[in-house]
Protein backbone atom coordinates (compact mmCIF):
# COMPACT_ATOMS: atom_id res chain seq x y z
CA UNK A 1 0.00 0.00 0.00
CA UNK A 2 1.07 3.23 -0.63
CA UNK A 3 0.26 6.36 1.16
CA UNK A 4 -1.60 7.97 -2.28
CA UNK A 5 -3.82 4.85 -2.85
CA UNK A 6 -7.14 5.23 -3.29
CA UNK A 7 -8.79 3.53 0.06
CA UNK A 8 -12.12 3.07 0.04
CA UNK A 9 -14.17 2.19 3.63
CA UNK A 10 -17.46 1.32 3.62
CA UNK A 11 -19.24 1.81 6.65
CA UNK A 12 -17.04 4.90 7.94
CA UNK A 13 -19.34 6.46 10.75
CA UNK A 14 -19.98 3.38 12.58
CA UNK A 15 -17.93 1.35 15.68
CA UNK A 16 -15.25 0.18 12.98
CA UNK A 17 -14.79 2.15 10.24
CA UNK A 18 -14.08 5.30 12.25
CA UNK A 19 -11.37 3.71 13.69
CA UNK A 20 -9.99 2.85 10.74
CA UNK A 21 -10.50 5.74 9.10
CA UNK A 22 -8.68 7.72 12.37
CA UNK A 23 -5.69 5.25 11.76
CA UNK A 24 -5.33 5.86 7.92
CA UNK A 25 -5.12 9.24 8.55
CA UNK A 26 -2.59 8.79 11.64
CA UNK A 27 -0.49 6.76 9.23
CA UNK A 28 -0.26 9.51 6.47
CA UNK A 29 -3.06 7.84 3.69
CA UNK A 30 -4.14 10.79 1.77
CA UNK A 31 -6.92 9.68 -0.18
CA UNK A 32 -9.56 8.38 1.56
CA UNK A 33 -12.61 7.90 0.42
CA UNK A 34 -15.84 7.87 2.34
CA UNK A 35 -19.55 8.06 2.00
CA UNK A 36 -22.63 7.98 4.47
CA UNK A 37 -25.72 6.04 3.80
CA UNK A 38 -27.50 9.22 2.60
CA UNK A 39 -25.13 9.75 -0.30
CA UNK A 40 -24.28 6.04 -0.78
CA UNK A 41 -26.94 3.03 -0.27
CA UNK A 42 -24.84 -0.09 -0.26
CA UNK A 43 -28.29 -1.79 -0.37
CA UNK A 44 -28.46 -0.15 -4.00
CA UNK A 45 -26.72 -2.29 -7.08
CA UNK A 46 -26.65 0.36 -9.44
CA UNK A 47 -25.58 3.26 -7.13
CA UNK A 48 -22.78 1.10 -5.82
CA UNK A 49 -21.62 0.02 -9.74
CA UNK A 50 -21.44 4.32 -10.37
CA UNK A 51 -19.78 4.79 -7.26
CA UNK A 52 -17.00 2.37 -7.43
CA UNK A 53 -16.61 3.55 -11.68
CA UNK A 54 -16.36 6.89 -11.18
CA UNK A 55 -13.88 6.65 -8.17
CA UNK A 56 -11.82 3.30 -8.79
CA UNK A 57 -10.72 2.60 -5.12
CA UNK A 58 -7.28 0.37 -4.82
CA UNK A 59 -8.33 -0.82 -1.69
CA UNK A 60 -11.30 -1.70 0.01
CA UNK A 61 -12.42 -2.25 3.51
CA UNK A 62 -15.91 -3.74 3.51
CA UNK A 63 -16.27 -2.38 7.26
CA UNK A 64 -20.32 -1.64 6.38
CA UNK A 65 -23.40 -3.98 7.70
CA UNK A 66 -26.22 -3.87 9.62
CA UNK A 67 -25.50 -4.68 13.05
CA UNK A 68 -27.03 -5.27 16.98
CA UNK A 69 -26.94 -7.24 19.96
CA UNK A 70 -29.21 -10.36 20.70
CA UNK A 71 -32.61 -8.54 20.94
CA UNK A 72 -32.00 -6.84 16.71
CA UNK A 73 -30.41 -10.21 16.10
CA UNK A 74 -33.29 -12.54 17.53
CA UNK A 75 -36.36 -9.57 16.50
CA UNK A 76 -35.46 -9.17 12.62
CA UNK A 77 -33.71 -11.96 11.66
CA UNK A 78 -35.39 -11.28 7.27
CA UNK A 79 -33.30 -7.18 7.38
CA UNK A 80 -30.17 -8.30 9.36
CA UNK A 81 -30.35 -11.48 6.41
CA UNK A 82 -31.07 -9.57 3.25
CA UNK A 83 -29.46 -6.21 4.08
CA UNK A 84 -26.09 -7.74 4.60
CA UNK A 85 -26.15 -9.95 1.71
CA UNK A 86 -27.26 -7.21 -0.29
CA UNK A 87 -24.18 -4.76 0.61
CA UNK A 88 -22.01 -7.29 0.49
CA UNK A 89 -23.17 -8.78 -3.11
CA UNK A 90 -22.98 -4.85 -4.19
CA UNK A 91 -19.49 -3.91 -3.05
CA UNK A 92 -17.56 -6.72 -3.46
CA UNK A 93 -18.95 -7.35 -7.11
CA UNK A 94 -18.12 -3.81 -7.46
CA UNK A 95 -14.64 -4.04 -6.58
CA UNK A 96 -13.46 -6.24 -8.55
CA UNK A 97 -15.28 -5.06 -12.06
CA UNK A 98 -13.38 -2.11 -11.35
CA UNK A 99 -9.83 -3.22 -10.88
CA UNK A 100 -9.59 -3.07 -7.03
CA UNK A 101 -6.15 -4.35 -5.89
CA UNK A 102 -7.26 -5.76 -2.82
CA UNK A 103 -10.42 -6.04 -0.25
CA UNK A 104 -10.76 -6.41 2.89
CA UNK A 105 -14.17 -8.29 4.28
CA UNK A 106 -15.02 -7.77 7.51
CA UNK A 107 -17.19 -11.10 9.24
CA UNK A 108 -17.22 -11.46 12.95
CA UNK A 109 -16.77 -14.51 15.60
CA UNK A 110 -20.51 -15.75 15.20
CA UNK A 111 -20.07 -17.06 12.12
CA UNK A 112 -18.18 -20.20 14.40
CA UNK A 113 -20.52 -23.03 15.86
CA UNK A 114 -22.22 -22.62 18.88
CA UNK A 115 -20.35 -25.43 20.39
CA UNK A 116 -16.93 -25.06 18.96
CA UNK A 117 -13.71 -26.38 20.57
CA UNK A 118 -12.28 -23.02 22.47
CA UNK A 119 -10.60 -21.10 21.51
CA UNK A 120 -12.09 -21.06 18.59
CA UNK A 121 -9.69 -21.85 15.57
CA UNK A 122 -10.35 -20.63 12.24
CA UNK A 123 -11.15 -24.15 10.52
CA UNK A 124 -13.84 -24.38 12.44
CA UNK A 125 -15.87 -22.51 10.07
CA UNK A 126 -18.96 -24.63 9.24
CA UNK A 127 -18.21 -27.22 11.68
CA UNK A 128 -21.60 -27.44 13.44
CA UNK A 129 -24.95 -25.37 14.20
CA UNK A 130 -25.02 -21.62 14.50
CA UNK A 131 -26.17 -19.75 17.20
CA UNK A 132 -29.64 -19.47 16.80
CA UNK A 133 -30.21 -15.78 17.85
CA UNK A 134 -27.90 -14.06 15.24
CA UNK A 135 -27.89 -17.10 13.05
CA UNK A 136 -29.17 -14.70 10.43
CA UNK A 137 -26.08 -12.50 10.39
CA UNK A 138 -23.81 -15.55 11.10
CA UNK A 139 -25.33 -16.57 7.50
CA UNK A 140 -24.47 -13.51 5.74
CA UNK A 141 -21.28 -13.49 6.85
CA UNK A 142 -20.15 -16.31 5.93
CA UNK A 143 -21.96 -15.97 2.53
CA UNK A 144 -19.64 -12.97 2.38
CA UNK A 145 -16.65 -14.70 2.97
CA UNK A 146 -17.44 -17.73 0.82
CA UNK A 147 -17.70 -14.78 -2.01
CA UNK A 148 -14.43 -13.43 -1.18
CA UNK A 149 -13.13 -16.89 -1.78
CA UNK A 150 -14.73 -17.75 -4.69
CA UNK A 151 -13.50 -14.58 -6.57
CA UNK A 152 -9.93 -15.72 -6.08
CA UNK A 153 -10.57 -19.23 -6.96
CA UNK A 154 -12.36 -18.03 -10.50
CA UNK A 155 -10.02 -14.91 -11.06
CA UNK A 156 -7.35 -14.52 -8.61
CA UNK A 157 -8.43 -11.37 -6.89
CA UNK A 158 -7.07 -10.80 -3.81
CA UNK A 159 -9.53 -11.05 -1.69
CA UNK A 160 -9.23 -11.33 2.30
CA UNK A 161 -11.07 -12.02 5.12
CA UNK A 162 -11.00 -11.40 8.56
CA UNK A 163 -13.43 -12.65 11.55
CA UNK A 164 -13.03 -9.94 14.96
CA UNK A 165 -14.09 -11.09 18.37
CA UNK A 166 -16.43 -8.70 19.88
CA UNK A 167 -15.69 -5.12 19.54
CA UNK A 168 -16.68 -1.69 21.74
CA UNK A 169 -14.98 1.59 21.87
CA UNK A 170 -15.56 4.85 20.83
CA UNK A 171 -18.73 5.10 18.43
CA UNK A 172 -20.21 2.47 19.55
CA UNK A 173 -23.92 2.01 19.41
CA UNK A 174 -25.49 3.30 22.91
CA UNK A 175 -28.83 1.94 22.15
CA UNK A 176 -30.40 -0.31 24.47
CA UNK A 177 -32.73 -1.96 21.77
CA UNK A 178 -29.77 -2.64 19.67
CA UNK A 179 -26.33 -2.18 21.50
CA UNK A 180 -24.03 -5.19 22.08
CA UNK A 181 -23.57 -5.95 25.93
CA UNK A 182 -20.35 -3.89 27.12
CA UNK A 183 -21.91 -0.45 25.09
CA UNK A 184 -25.53 -1.62 26.92
CA UNK A 185 -23.67 -2.26 30.66
CA UNK A 186 -22.37 0.61 30.03
CA UNK A 187 -25.00 3.05 29.57
CA UNK A 188 -27.10 0.92 32.13
CA UNK A 189 -24.83 1.15 34.94
CA UNK A 190 -24.38 5.25 34.05
CA UNK A 191 -27.80 6.25 34.08
CA UNK A 192 -28.12 3.86 36.96
CA UNK A 193 -25.49 6.04 39.00
CA UNK A 194 -26.95 9.36 37.97
CA UNK A 195 -30.07 8.59 38.87
CA UNK A 196 -29.47 6.97 42.32
CA UNK A 197 -30.94 3.66 41.28
CA UNK A 198 -29.83 0.75 43.72
CA UNK A 199 -29.51 -2.22 41.02
CA UNK A 200 -28.68 -2.80 37.60
CA UNK A 201 -30.44 -5.13 35.60
CA UNK A 202 -28.40 -7.12 33.24
CA UNK A 203 -29.74 -10.02 30.92
CA UNK A 204 -29.08 -13.38 31.19
CA UNK A 205 -27.11 -16.05 34.10
CA UNK A 206 -24.03 -14.00 33.44
CA UNK A 207 -22.26 -17.30 33.32
CA UNK A 208 -20.80 -17.03 29.68
CA UNK A 209 -17.59 -16.22 29.03
CA UNK A 210 -16.80 -13.55 25.99
CA UNK A 211 -13.85 -12.10 24.52
CA UNK A 212 -13.66 -8.33 24.04
CA UNK A 213 -10.96 -6.35 21.95
CA UNK A 214 -11.13 -2.33 21.78
CA UNK A 215 -11.82 -1.11 18.13
CA UNK A 216 -7.90 0.80 17.73
CA UNK A 217 -6.84 -2.68 18.04
CA UNK A 218 -9.07 -4.00 15.52
CA UNK A 219 -7.62 -1.21 13.24
CA UNK A 220 -4.37 -2.27 13.64
CA UNK A 221 -4.70 -5.71 12.53
CA UNK A 222 -6.87 -4.89 9.38
CA UNK A 223 -3.98 -2.35 8.39
CA UNK A 224 -1.38 -5.02 9.42
CA UNK A 225 -3.08 -7.79 7.27
CA UNK A 226 -3.55 -5.34 4.42
CA UNK A 227 -0.23 -4.88 4.30
CA UNK A 228 0.98 -8.37 5.14
CA UNK A 229 -1.84 -10.81 3.95
CA UNK A 230 -2.97 -12.28 0.92
CA UNK A 231 -4.55 -15.72 1.73
CA UNK A 232 -8.40 -16.50 1.03
CA UNK A 233 -8.47 -18.36 4.23
CA UNK A 234 -10.06 -16.24 6.94
CA UNK A 235 -7.88 -14.92 10.23
CA UNK A 236 -8.88 -14.48 13.16
CA UNK A 237 -8.52 -10.93 15.37
CA UNK A 238 -8.95 -11.30 18.81
CA UNK A 239 -7.50 -9.86 22.10
CA UNK A 240 -6.37 -13.92 23.64
CA UNK A 241 -8.63 -14.17 26.68
CA UNK A 242 -12.22 -13.92 28.00
CA UNK A 243 -14.14 -13.34 30.74
CA UNK A 244 -17.99 -13.98 32.16
CA UNK A 245 -20.51 -11.54 31.65
CA UNK A 246 -20.66 -11.55 35.31
CA UNK A 247 -16.79 -10.38 35.67
CA UNK A 248 -17.44 -8.38 33.05
CA UNK A 249 -20.54 -6.32 34.30
CA UNK A 250 -18.51 -6.07 37.50
CA UNK A 251 -15.87 -4.34 36.14
CA UNK A 252 -17.60 -1.90 34.10
CA UNK A 253 -19.91 -1.21 37.35
CA UNK A 254 -16.54 -0.32 39.02
CA UNK A 255 -14.69 1.99 35.82
CA UNK A 256 -18.59 4.11 35.93
CA UNK A 257 -18.58 4.19 39.84
CA UNK A 258 -21.70 2.80 40.63
CA UNK A 259 -22.11 0.87 43.90
CA UNK A 260 -25.24 -0.64 43.60
CA UNK A 261 -26.15 -4.67 42.98
CA UNK A 262 -26.16 -6.38 39.61
CA UNK A 263 -30.05 -8.13 39.32
CA UNK A 264 -29.40 -10.79 36.61
CA UNK A 265 -32.72 -11.33 34.13
CA UNK A 266 -32.50 -14.97 33.52
CA UNK A 267 -35.70 -14.93 31.11
CA UNK A 268 -33.54 -13.32 28.74
CA UNK A 269 -30.85 -15.48 26.21
CA UNK A 270 -27.67 -16.21 27.07
CA UNK A 271 -26.56 -17.00 23.55
CA UNK A 272 -23.37 -19.02 22.91
CA UNK A 273 -21.75 -20.18 26.81
CA UNK A 274 -18.09 -19.12 25.41
CA UNK A 275 -16.48 -17.90 22.54
CA UNK A 276 -12.76 -17.21 22.29
CA UNK A 277 -11.05 -16.53 19.56
CA UNK A 278 -7.65 -18.79 18.68
CA UNK A 279 -5.43 -15.81 17.37
CA UNK A 280 -2.35 -17.88 17.02
CA UNK A 281 -2.34 -17.18 13.34
CA UNK A 282 -2.55 -13.53 12.87
CA UNK A 283 0.48 -13.36 15.56
CA UNK A 284 2.44 -15.77 14.11
CA UNK A 285 3.08 -12.78 11.44
CA UNK A 286 3.82 -10.30 13.96
CA UNK A 287 0.82 -8.70 15.17
CA UNK A 288 -0.88 -8.99 18.84
CA UNK A 289 -3.01 -6.76 20.67
CA UNK A 290 -2.40 -3.79 22.87
CA UNK A 291 -4.64 -2.13 24.96
CA UNK A 292 -6.03 -4.05 28.03
CA UNK A 293 -10.04 -4.43 28.64
CA UNK A 294 -10.07 -2.52 31.58
CA UNK A 295 -8.22 0.68 29.73
CA UNK A 296 -10.39 0.35 27.18
CA UNK A 297 -13.34 0.46 28.83
CA UNK A 298 -12.73 3.55 30.41
CA UNK A 299 -11.88 4.85 27.38
CA UNK A 300 -15.32 4.21 25.77
CA UNK A 301 -17.02 5.81 29.29
CA UNK A 302 -14.88 8.79 28.56
CA UNK A 303 -16.28 8.90 25.22
CA UNK A 304 -19.68 7.96 26.38
CA UNK A 305 -19.85 10.76 28.54
CA UNK A 306 -18.26 13.22 26.38
CA UNK A 307 -20.85 12.14 23.43
CA UNK A 308 -24.02 10.70 24.47
CA UNK A 309 -24.65 11.40 28.04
Amino acid sequence: MEKNDIIYIAGHRGLVGSALLRLLKEEGFSRLLTRSRSELDLTNKPAVEEFFARQKPAYVILAAARVGGIAANNEEPVEFLIDNLQIQNNVIRAAFENGAHKLLFLGSSCIYPKHAPQPIAESELLGGPLEPTNEAYAIAKIAGIKLCQAYERQYGANFISAMPTNLYGPNDNFDLAKSHVIAALLRKAHEAKMGGADEVVVWGSGEPRREFLYVDDLASACLFLLQNYDSPEIINIGAGQDLTVRELAELICDVVGFEGELAWDRSKPDGTPRKLLDISKIKSLGWQPKIPLREGIARTYAWFKAYCA
